[in-house]
Formats: C-alpha cells, structure tokens, sequence
C-alpha cells in the first residue's frame, strides 16, 4: 500500500473564504503557476464541479488528467481521485480538510497521493508530493488572503 503525505496551513480567512477559492476550479490558472487550462467537465446538481480536467505544464512535467471530486455536507473536506490514468500518473488521491480556528484564521490540511506512471524511488515520489503540496498551499493562501485584502480596500 502507497503512503501519503500531509501538510497543512493557516490562512487568514474564513473557512467559507477557502472553500470558495478551492472550488472556483476555472480561475486556477490565475493563481496556480503550473496550470495551463482547467475545465469542469460535470457538476453535482448543487452547482459544485465533479469531475475537473487539467492541463499541466510545469517545465519537464507536462500532463492533461481528469479528477473526480466528492464534498462533505459542509465542505470541510474536499476529495479526489483520478478518474483514469494519464501520461504521467496511474493514480492520484486527495484531499483538503478545511478547519475554521474561530479567530477568523482556517486550518488547511492536504493529503496527497501520487502513482506516478513512470517508476520513481519512494522517497523520490515523497519529495516530489512534498514539493506539489508545498507550492498548492503556499498559492492558496495567496489567492485567500489576497482576495480578502481586495474585499476591505
């Protein structure tokens, strides 16, 4: 069985903040350095995405692939899976557990695993995740905060 790999954040905003840029899938590109398209491709008959296809062009690390998403009741977590193989991954698993710390600030926890389609030494694949969630969180609190910023100027 694959391991996976956790890291989490604060971000200094509500939680409904973070659940509204985490689920506004098509402005990624604005805000996320490697993607070059998203587009949902379905969504649940509330109007969130259910499966989202992405085109990534991180330098030597291109692919287009497709996740499914599922949401708890209250949106605190936010999981995914990939629907099918891609160029580069056989798998991928995830997850964002948002937690509101009733100061104004939210907990980001992602969990993230990767089967990478070529093969890759475990602590390589680690490292490599480490690095992904390190970018998707650091990015998100920018996006967070910054729209926040933008809403009391």
């Amino acid at each position: 069985m694959a391991e996976s790999s956790t890291k989490s954040i604060v971000v200094a905003a509500p939680a409904s903040r973070v659940t509204a840029v985490i689920c506004d899938f098509v402005r990624y590109p604005e805000w996320t350095e490697a993607l070059d398209r998203v587009e949902v491709r379905q969504e649940y008959e509330d109007g969130y995405a259910r499966e989202v296809r992405f085109v990534l062009d991180a330098g030597v690390l291109a692919d287009e692939y497709t996740l499914i998403y599922e949401y708890s009741e209250d949106l605190s977590r936010i999981e995914w899976r990939l629907a099918e193989p891609s160029r580069m991954q056989r798998r991928q698993d995830g997850a964002y557990d948002i937690e509101d710390n009733g100061d104004g600030t939210t907990t980001v926890t992602y969990t993230l695993e990767v089967e990478l389609s070529v093969g890759m030494l475990g602590m390589f694949r680690r490292k490599a995740e480490k690095m992904i969630m390190d970018a998707a969180l650091t990015q998100l609190k920018n996006r967070v905060e910054q729209l926040g910023a933008t809403e009391t100027d």
